[in-house]
């Protein structure tokens, strides 16, 4: 079990070690906590796949006869959702066909006729030139064929897309058009819905700075938040993108978090607030940050000279401080980890010195029993508590 960082705030004159006309220290306890280091970020959640769902458009003119579906449709993968006017199509279509058919029989037709000039050629009854103009009338009209087959072909598709399957299993999250308006596809096609992908899974698109991005690895732990709801999702980092924005200098990276969407709960679009764990550190012995920031006084410190590297200060026998180089481990915004000094928890470490704003601070909490008091640190930075019941 962890234990919070007691933050004790004793003047020397109180401590074991201290003398009446010395400097007065501020103290924390060397204790065992977990230790979680996090990134902070905001995104939106999105459909998988994609960032604003699956547009879903017409890709030929005309009036929309039939809508089979509306807002928040469940859609299968090729099911029906919108059905364009096809008489003309329809029309166009039989023209290719009956088009093909004729030029089918003249090709059956020239054929024939080649046939022949050769059997006369052979015997000498007609000329080249009859037999060349024989080959030329067959190879136009095989061309006229296959011409024909390539309209019909374009006419079938045209009258297919009179009618708008769904590309994927999903939602329908947007509906462009209304029964009787007319579609007009130029290039582009037309919107007539968008389908979000299976909303049971999400994904929640947010950015990074660059200073945070080298922390942040496919696969770690990441809780969030939505506004709508009282409770805490987790999820997974999918991609960490390198596809920079930079915005007023800052530069930004996208990453995609994917997370299960219990009861679809969580709609496209929602601002979430996230906490990425990029490190932890189980029961570790750890110091409060401002012990390793604390600069004593020369005249408040022991003879001698101050090792180079991160160190912590503790209270001499002489009542003047010394200090204790320390390797470190995870760190939060507040707690660092110490790496091979087991022996140090319970001891207490200089976290700086008293002040009056201190003192009167103290002082306040201990004779103010309205005054709000702050709340104590949890067990993990960053992760999420167990939801209200």
């Amino acid at each position: 079990m962890a234990f919070a960082v007691a933050l004790c705030l004793i003047g020397c004159s109180k401590g074991p070690m201290a003398k009446a006309n010395g400097p007065k220290f501020r103290f924390a306890t060397i204790t065992r906590a977990d230790v979680v280091r996090t990134v902070e970020a905001t995104g939106r959640v999105t459909p998988r796949n994609t960032s604003n769902g699956i547009p879903v458009g017409a890709q030929v003119n005309g009036k929309v006869i039939k809508l089979f579906v509306d807002y928040n449709s469940t859609v299968t993968n090729g099911q029906v959702v919108a059905l364009i006017d096809p008489l003309v199509y329809e029309a166009t279509y039989k023209s290719a066909v009956a088009q093909l058919h004729s030029n089918q029989a003249k090709l059956v037709l020239a054929e024939k006729t080649l046939v022949r000039k050769r059997n006369l050629f052979a015997k000498q009854m007609c000329s080249e030139a009859d037999l060349d103009a024989a080959i030329e009338t067959r190879d136009t009209t095989k061309a006229a064929v296959e011409q024909s087959e390539a309209s019909v072909s374009k006419a079938k598709a045209d009258l297919d897309y009179c009618t708008i399957r769904s590309p994927v299993n999903g939602v329908v999250i947007a509906r462009k058009v209304e029964e009787g308006e007319t579609v007009v596809s130029s290039y582009n096609a037309v919107p007539v819905l968008t389908i979000a992908e299976d909303l049971n899974v999400i994904w929640v698109e947010a950015t990074v700075p660059e200073a945070d991005v080298g922390n942040i690895k496919i696969g770690q732990e990441v809780t969030f938040t939505a506004d709508a709801y009282r409770k805490r999702f987790k999820g997974k980092v999918k991609q960490v993108r390198k596809a920079a924005t930079t915005t007023n200098n800052v530069v930004t990276y996208p990453i995609i978090i994917e997370a299960e969407n219990p009861d679809e709960m969580l709609f496209p679009d929602m601002t979430a607030t996230l906490s990425i764990e990029t490190a932890r550190a189980e029961s570790a012995v750890a110091v409060p940050a401002a012990a390793l920031r604390f600069r004593p006084k020369d005249e408040d410190r022991e003879e001698g000279d101050v090792p180079r590297g991160r160190k912590i200060w503790v209270v001499g026998e002489n009542g003047k401080v010394r200090p204790i180089v320390v390797k470190e481990g995870v760190s939060d915004t507040t707690l660092m980890q110490i790496l091979e000094h087991d022996e140090l928890e319970g001891k207490e470490v200089v976290i700086g010195y008293e002040t009056p704003a201190t003192l009167a601070a103290k002082k306040d909490d201990t004779t103010n029993p309205f005054k709000q008091k702050m709340p104590q640190r949890g067990k993990n930075k960053g992760t999420a508590p167990e939801p209200k019941k």
